[in-house]
């Protein structure tokens, strides 16, 4: 019997760092280009960041002295895909953690920095969150604010910003914004609905260690099942999807259908 070559959409590309500290390098020159791009072409660069400790190190390279004066800080507007419900200053933060690590070091307006209003009651700081999005964030052509990038990080059970595992939000289909108890991390989330992720011109997964090779190879070419994994729902509306794995987490996929870095 033959077996059939798996394929990926033209929309999806799949990149293998050399080692674990080229994927850093990988990333940092896909934002700055998309940043250059995107301020030459519309005067701005809108990102959604992510949490988590692979991002920590890729936004330290980012404020490093080598890499900082690529990026056009002054034309970036920063949000936040997704927030633990906790203050701004607390060691959990996702806004914390990214001030710490880069923000603090390089040169932007505050207005151009969107946190998340934890502060507030949970719903409410959705909903401001949503309105500051339209607001700051240009609209495609069907009405959906469209980031130029936004940043993923991938779970071990398939979550992705703060979209988990069988949670009501994975069917949310209007709100741009969701905030939800989630009983698997006992705690509350702010995180971008589907929708909105998928609008956004390219959406990257940055994803390391063999620890991913699993979910990795079960998110691209398993079976589709977002309740499972949340994260087979990054299917972008007019954008382009591109996954940078290192050696580890890219193991179990088939040669054919990624691209190594040079």
């Amino acid at each position: 019997m033959s077996q059939t070559t798996p394929s990926l959409s033209p929309d999806v590309s799949i990149v293998v760092s050399r080692d674990n500290e080229s994927a850093y390098t990988l990333a940092a020159g896909t934002i700055v280009d998309l940043a250059q791009q995107a301020v030459s072409a519309r005067g701005k660069f809108t990102i959604a960041l992510s949490g988590g400790s692979t991002p920590k190190k890729l936004y330290e390279l980012l404020a490093s002295p080598a890499w900082q004066p690529r990026m056009p800080w002054a034309q970036t507007e920063f949000f936040w895909g997704d927030e633990r419900y906790v203050p701004s200053t607390d060691s959990s933060s996702n806004f914390n953690m990214t001030n710490q690590a880069m923000l603090s070091k390089v040169s932007v307006p505050a207005a151009q920095v969107h946190r998340v209003l934890t502060e507030k009651d949970a719903q409410e700081a959705a909903a401001l969150y949503e309105k500051e999005v339209r607001n700051a964030v240009p609209a495609g052509s069907d009405g959906m604010p469209q980031f130029d990038l936004v940043l993923l990080g991938l779970g071990t059970n398939g979550h992705m910003a703060s979209l988990f595992p069988y949670q009501p939000a994975l069917h949310e289909k209007t709100k741009l914004v969701i905030a939800e108890y989630i009983d698997e991390v006992k705690m509350t989330r702010l995180t971008f609905s589907a929708p909105l992720i998928n609008s956004a011109r390219q959406i990257m997964f940055v994803s390391l260690g063999p620890d991913k090779a699993t979910v990795v190879r079960d998110v691209v070419l398993g079976v589709f099942d977002p309740e499972r994994l949340p994260a087979q729902l990054v299917r972008p509306t007019h954008g382009k999807l591109t996954w940078i794995l290192d050696p580890g987490s890219a193991e179990k996929l088939p040669p054919e259908i990624v691209t190594h870095q040079k």
